[in-house]
């Protein structure tokens, strides 16, 4: 997914855009108000993260005057200085997905882009069918097969969710490394660290049913099929 970064500080723009590059999508930055207008006249993106004080002014402006109908438009995010619940108010009454006070923590953020990205792609139920039977259960964090409860640690859940809700796409260790809450991952935990996971992964869905819709992608990571 494509993500337009509106922010004008440097350190902002630093950290956020190394972290969302690391779990995986395509991170554009735009510093003032009409440099993001600008992308976003060039490009379709997926989520526009938008601070709501720019140089220029106008950020919400974005919102305002939006070009493109609402089924194509981007999801937006809008940072704020202030936790006014006054002013969060009109920032969801001028149309934002979401408002999160700075600063912001980049696990936060991601998190909250993946739920929006669940609701725009129908996935609103909490309950993920994969595989031959299993059934995730993201908001009572269970996995089951039938009438049987799977046995899964915290992090080969989140692991799972996560793999599932990127159904299909092939990804990274160090993206897998990073949906768990790792910050900066280094190459030990972006390899071996998740190859363990997923073995254990495996080892719990196949005391069930077979496994084999977990691909491993040869030099790439993982990807669930199912």
């Amino acid at each position: 997914m494509h993500v337009l970064l509106v922010e004008a500080e440097a350190s902002t723009i630093h950290s956020l855009h190394h972290f969302l590059e690391q779990t995986g999508y395509w991170v554009d930055s735009a510093p003032t108000y009409a440099a993001a207008r600008l992308r976003l006249a060039d490009y379709p993106y997926d989520f526009v993260v938008l601070d709501q004080e720019l140089p220029d002014g106008k950020a919400l402006d974005l919102l305002r005057n939006r070009a493109v109908p609402p089924s194509n438009a981007p999801s937006y995010i809008v940072l704020t200085a202030t936790a006014a619940i006054e002013e969060r108010l009109r920032i969801f009454d001028l149309g934002a997905d979401d408002c999160l006070t700075k600063p912001v923590a980049s696990a936060e953020l991601v998190r909250r882009m993946q739920a929006i990205g669940r609701r725009r792609q129908g996935l609103m139920s909490s309950e993920i069918c994969f595989g031959s039977g299993f059934v995730l259960n993201s908001a009572a964090r269970t996995l089951r097969y039938g009438p049987h409860r799977v046995p899964i640690s915290r992090k080969q859940f989140d692991l799972l969710h996560y793999l599932l809700c990127n159904r299909g796409q092939a990804l990274s260790r160090q993206q897998l490394s990073t949906c768990l809450g790792d910050e900066q991952p280094t190459t030990k935990q972006s390899s071996n660290y998740i190859d363990v996971h997923v073995k254990n992964v495996r080892k719990a869905l196949a005391s069930f049913a077979s496994a084999d819709f977990l691909e491993t992608v040869h030099g790439i990571g993982y990807r669930l099929v199912a």
